[in-house]
């Protein structure tokens, strides 16, 4: 799929050399050669911060400092900006190196979430504040209307948990395996839920494959 594609969806103008570099992960700068997103999402990740707590303090006029952080930290979590990156579809669009393509790089949360905050970055150094706050208002601030997935997104480990317990399931575990060499490792997490495989996840460290066990764990269990 072309990047044009993706800007029709995105529906602001970015220039294209930034909307690139905005999908670029670092693996496929390390084969390839050349810059990758880490400083577009540095901005983004910023930029993201802002616009999410200007929302959360206008519109919840009556929630305390707390659960005003509570709120825009579940908002920017990296499971929220991954479900607004497939809203997207954004995983057809990344430029990743062929470990990461192998080990389905394009459907990563983390790998998501932060092409979405390097694609905010690029529309912020490209047509302003107000290019970034339209993907934002499109993409991000809809999420806000179901608390319950939004809590979900933030901390999935612990709304398994809470779930498996409801549900009176058992108690939930991990099994961690790593393969592949010690500086691209690849660490899949097999989640218990009492005595049943529920779920799988993969990811470069063994916390967020964790995480991506419990998210898909949760789509099991809601069904």
């Amino acid at each position: 799929m072309s990047l044009a594609q993706l800007q029709e969806r995105l529906g602001v103008e970015i220039t294209p050399e930034l909307l690139q570099l905005a999908v670029t992960h670092s693996s496929y700068a390390y084969e390839k050669g050349g810059a990758d997103n880490e400083r577009l999402e540095f901005l983004g990740d910023s930029i993201l911060g802002y616009l999410v707590a200007v929302s959360v303090f206008k519109d919840h006029t009556d929630l305390s400092e707390g659960e005003l952080t509570k709120l825009k930290n579940a908002v920017v979590s990296a499971q929220a900006l991954a479900t607004a990156a497939n809203q997207l579809e954004l995983g057809k669009f990344l430029r990743l190196g062929k470990g990461e393509s192998r080990t389905d790089g394009r459907k990563k949360t983390n790998v998501l979430a932060d092409a979405f905050e390097a694609i905010l970055g690029a529309a912020y150094l490209s047509s302003g504040m107000e290019s970034a706050r339209s993907i934002v208002e499109r993409f991000v601030l809809p999420l806000l209307e179901n608390p319950d997935a939004i809590r979900e997104m933030a901390d999935p480990k612990t709304s398994l948990i809470e779930k498996a317990q409801k549900l009176n399931l058992g108690d939930v575990r991990y099994e961690v395996v790593g393969e592949g060499p010690d500086h691209q490792m690849t660490y899949t997490a097999m989640c218990f839920v009492g005595q049943k495989l529920i779920a799988q996840g993969k990811s470069s460290t063994k916390r967020s494959a964790e995480t991506e066990a419990a998210i898909a764990a949760l789509k099991v269990l809601g069904k």
